[in-house]
This record gives structure tokens, C-alpha cells and sequence, in this order.
């Protein structure tokens, strides 16, 4: 019976073979045995469902109710609720008995469906955000030399050197990358930043200059590229627009120009990006 979504279904001994069998060649298939009667087998089959659309033509959950399917349970050697069997390639690749969390079944689904450069973005966030470059230099250096013609590693590498301060290594870095690899503008912008912010007044000698004079441009662009370099993007693209709003001209239109280069070193997608390219273009028109 189809559960109005594609990939969710529940399994049976006469569809096993089609449902489970075959599709697992082309995506994995989630195998998840619950039953009504088993509270928390019920709450692992919503975590589970809620995370589904997101993984639609990635992978597929296959419910199987025990208290009608007792004979695959059987085949199984299913113990215990909530149970998950995960096939791909028409084997057994993962099983996980009793209650998980949902973010235990999201890190099964995207650790089968993402790619390597996805799954090591994932691995970076966390170090990253407490700025650890120290582990995330040595998980790259390992994924590099798993994976070596792989750009996205690359990328990766080039971006958390010029972000540790390492710009003549991240340079070095860059120069491996294709020039048409997937996210090269970031750590390129990122190097660019950091090498123009070297050469400024810091932050603060920057904000009483511009808190005496609010109307020199020189001031913010300066600040501006600053606040960049040490991350603090949002309060650059205000202070880039205001560039852009107080003199279109200064510098051959350099509030927009920077705009644009945040935007890059942003990357696509990124939520404050599409924010500031829309008040960028109401400016503009």
C-alpha cells in the first residue's frame, strides 16, 4: 500500500522482492519493523517518515508491521521494536536495533546518499563553527589523500587555511583547483579579503574614524573589508549598501562591486546572500 509518498511504503512477502530487492540497486532502502502496539516503534516510524522528503529519489523507507508481517520478521531475526535494516546493492549494509533519535536516522540517510565532498562538508561544520582549523586541516589533509583529484576537498582546504591565516598556503592551495571546480570563488574571495583587509587600520581605529566623519566613504570601505576578513559579513554587506546608497560613483561603484564579492565568498544558497542581493537590487532600481 503507498503511503502518498513515493519513496515510503509498506512492505509485504509478495512485494519484497521488487520493493526492497531490486530498489535497493538504485537507491538504499530503509526497512523499519514496528508495530502499533510498540509506542516507541510508532514514534520511530514519524521520525522516520518526517525525514523522508528530503532523501525523495536518494533513498526509500520500507515499513514493515509485525503484528501482520510476522514472517519476514522471522526471516530476519528480528528481536526487538523498533528494528532498522538498511539493504543497498542487494545486501544487508547497516541494522540498528531499538529507538533511535531523529537525528541518529538523519545521520544514516546522509551518510548513504550524500556525496564525499557533502559528507565532509558535514563532518567541517562542527569543528569549524568552534573554529577548531586545527582538526579540520587534519580531516581535509586525510580526505585529500583518500580522495586526491577530488576538488571539492580542495576547495575545502584552500578555505579553512585562508580562514586560519595561513594566506600564502591557501594560495598555494587555490592554485590546485580547477579553475571551473564547483565553489572556487570562496576561498579565492577569501584570500583576496584577507590579503586587502592586511594592509588597513584595525577594526576599531576604522569605527572612530567613521563615528567622527559617518560620511567618509574611505572609512567604510575600509571597515567594510575588515569586518569581512574577520567574518562579520552581515555588518559588512549594511555597510557596503550604504556605500552603495550614499555615492553610486566612489571608487567606480565599489559598494555594489563589494557587494557582489561577499556574495561569492558567502557561496550559493547562503540565506544572508539572497537577503542583501535583494535590497542590493532595490537600490539599484
Amino acid at each position: 500500500m503507498e503511503l502518498g509518498n513515493s519513496n515510503i511504503f509498506e512492505v509485504t512477502p509478495q512485494n519484497f522482492q521488487k520493493e526492497v530487492a531490486e530498489r535497493s540497486r538504485s537507491m538504499p532502502v530503509l526497512m523499519l519493523f514496528w508495530a502499533a502496539q510498540v509506542p516507541p516503534s510508532v514514534t520511530s516510524r514519524k521520525s522516520l517518515e518526517a525525514l523522508m522528503p528530503a532523501y525523495q529519489g536518494k533513498a526509500a523507507l520500507a515499513l514493515v508491521d509485525v503484528a501482520r508481517e510476522q514472517m519476514l520478521a522471522q526471516q530476519l531475526r528480528i528481536q526487538n521494536l523498533p528494528a532498522l535494516r538498511v539493504v543497498h546493492q542487494g545486501q544487508m549494509a547497516e541494522q540498528l536495533d531499538g529507538p533511535q533519535s531523529e537525528r541518529v536516522y538523519k545521520k544514516i540517510l546522509d551518510q548513504l546518499t550524500m556525496s564525499s565532498g557533502e559528507m565532509l562538508r558535514a563532518s567541517l561544520e562542527e569543528v569549524l563553527e568552534a573554529r577548531d582549523f586545527t582538526t579540520a586541516l587534519q580531516i581535509l589533509q586525510s580526505s585529500i589523500e583518500q580522495e586526491p583529484n577530488n576538488p571539492a576537498f580542495r576547495v575545502e582546504l584552500a578555505d579553512v587555511l585562508a580562514r586560519a591565516g595561513g594566506v600564502e598556503e591557501a594560495r598555494k592551495a587555490l592554485a590546485t583547483i580547477p579553475d571551473d571546480a564547483p565553489d572556487r570563488k570562496r576561498p579565492m574571495m577569501r584570500i583576496e579579503f584577507a590579503e586587502e583587509a592586511a594592509g588597513l587600520d584595525d577594526t576599531a581605529t576604522l569605527r572612530n574614524r567613521l563615528a567622527g566623519a559617518p560620511d567618509d566613504l574611505e572609512a567604510c570601505y575600509a571597515l567594510c573589508i575588515r569586518l569581512v576578513a574577520e567574518e562579520a559579513c552581515e555588518e559588512a554587506l549594511e555597510l557596503a549598501l550604504e556605500i552603495l546608497r550614499k555615492n553610486r560613483a566612489f571608487r567606480d561603484d565599489i559598494g555594489r562591486l563589494t557587494l557582489i564579492r561577499i556574495f561569492d565568498l558567502l557561496g550559493k544558497g547562503a540565506p544572508l546572500a539572497t537577503t542583501y542581493r535583494r535590497r542590493m537590487f532595490n537600490y539599484l532600481h
